[in-house]
């Protein structure tokens, strides 16, 4: 069943897209996760789609930023425990790496990648708020292998164990819906904006009417048509091509040639 446009809160991916779209939102929430600063936001593309090559498995990224010092964070709503979060994450980073690094360039010009999964559940298993994951030698683990990635799975369960108070009542809000930050309430100012918005709603009509799920997990034949047949509909009546691209994740190339 459907979730009616009125009833979408942060943890669907429709609204969580819309929301980090706002620059200041999102990079405070990736400051906060991190605890670090990170510049300021060059690049931000919500439902990014990467084909590393033909015949591989894409991905579709919720949001990708990258920051004026050349840094990527790829960040991921998540709500239903498929129990694949590490191996996903592995792939995800190498997508990354793939298809930014030019042809011809050195490995030494990889950018650094930060993979962020927020997870209403724990991934992990372990009842901590924040896992964070580096490569490191096991024979002495304070020796850092240096390649420039870093993963961070947030458990919004374990809310309660947050010793940072900002991460805590993101967290508190992602489960309860209770916003009591000013941060929280800053994003709940903003869906409600853009439940207001007649587009915003329209695009959300669009996308059901193939089955969202589904085309968050991976193009059938058959939905891959039906996303063709809405990218012709959504371009002969004006959509922008960005909007064109959320709405149906086909490649620009792609849909420029309808």
């Amino acid at each position: 069943m459907v979730k009616r446009f009125e009833d979408l809160t942060l943890q669907d991916d429709f609204m969580f897209c819309k929301v980090m779209q706002n620059t200041d939102l999102c990079k405070r929430l990736i400051e906060m996760i991190l605890s670090d600063k990170i510049g300021k936001i060059t690049y931000i593309s919500i439902q990014h789609n990467i084909n590393t090559y033909e015949q591989a498995k894409s991905v579709r990224f919720d949001v990708l930023v990258q920051t004026e010092n050349g840094k990527f964070y790829d960040v991921e709503m998540q709500v239903s425990n498929e129990k694949n979060i590490p191996k996903r994450m592995r792939f995800y980073q190498a997508a990354i790496d793939i298809s930014f690094l030019d042809k011809g360039n050195f490995y030494n010009e990889l950018n650094d990648s930060f993979i962020i999964f927020i997870c209403t559940f724990d991934a992990i298993g372990k009842n901590r708020p924040v896992y964070t994951f580096e490569n490191i030698c096991l024979e002495d683990k304070n020796i850092s292998l240096h390649d420039g990635t870093k993963k961070v799975i947030i458990n919004a369960e374990a809310f309660k164990n947050t010793k940072d108070k900002e991460l805590k009542e993101f967290l508190e809000y992602l489960k309860t819906g209770k916003a009591k930050s000013e941060f929280t309430r800053r994003i709940e100012e903003m869906i409600q904006t853009v439940k207001q918005n007649e587009q915003a709603r329209q695009e959300y009509r669009l996308m059901s009417t193939f089955e969202m799920d589904a085309r968050y997990k991976g193009f059938s034949e058959g939905l891959k048509q039906k996303s063709i047949e809405t990218a012709k509909l959504m371009k002969n009546r004006g959509y922008p091509i960005s909007e064109i691209l959320l709405m149906t994740g086909l490649p620009e190339a792609e849909i420029e040639e309808l």
